[in-house]
């Protein structure tokens, strides 16, 4: 099982919506069969079974082994990850354009590159997996408190200028590299609902 997979199928995003398919992935982060799912979730096997079918047929379960239990055999389905994450590229022509949407201070830019972000390292994934092979990433995640708007706009200055320095020292264009993105984010932190 995967830590994380990136849906671009439509019909397994949409399936990963549906509230009963959304609790049976769930349980199904450990291997389990419809019948053994049944008394737990309170659902007829064969309702569960015909959803089972339905979501290996998109390949977010999978079988993982048999369980004898008298004359029947039994199929143990198991979700093919962890977690699921739905790329932009799911719904089409509705697709943020990070390149139509360029602004530094626009927020809908901001979740443009985010979703590029998340429909591009989605297929690097995929393709290092299919490769058997590593993917070099690098992420940064901090929060900072500023003490006003001027800090604020000062720090995006500085932030700015020191990427910028960075990347013309080390973009060296030549026929053995390779081309990375580098996008950086700062908006203010959400205000969690106290438990």
């Amino acid at each position: 099982m995967l830590d994380l997979a990136v849906l671009e199928n439509p019909q397994a995003a949409a399936a990963t919506l549906d509230p009963m398919r959304r609790r049976l992935l769930g349980e199904l982060r450990e291997p389990a069969s419809a019948s053994m799912l049944s008394p737990r979730l309170g659902i007829p096997r064969q309702k569960i079974t015909y959803h089972l079918n339905q979501l290996a047929e998109l390949g977010l379960v999978q079988e993982v082994g048999q369980r004898h239990k008298g004359i029947m055999t039994e199929r143990l389905m198991q979700a093919t990850a962890a977690s699921y994450v739905i790329s932009p590229e799911a719904v089409g022509a509705l697709n943020p354009s990070a390149a139509d949407l360029r602004d530094s201070f626009s927020a809908a830019w901001m979740l443009a590159l985010a979703a590029r972000t998340l429909r591009e390292v989605g297929r690097l994934v995929a393709g290092a997996r299919a490769a058997n092979r590593p993917l070099a990433t690098f992420a940064v995640d901090t929060e900072v408190e500023f003490a006003s708007a001027g800090d604020r706009a000062e720090f995006s200055r500085e932030l700015a200028q020191g990427v910028a320095a960075l990347a013309a020292k080390y973009h060296k264009p030549s026929p053995g590299g390779r081309r990375h993105r580098l996008v950086l984010t700062l908006h203010p932190t959400l205000k969690e609902p106290a438990p």
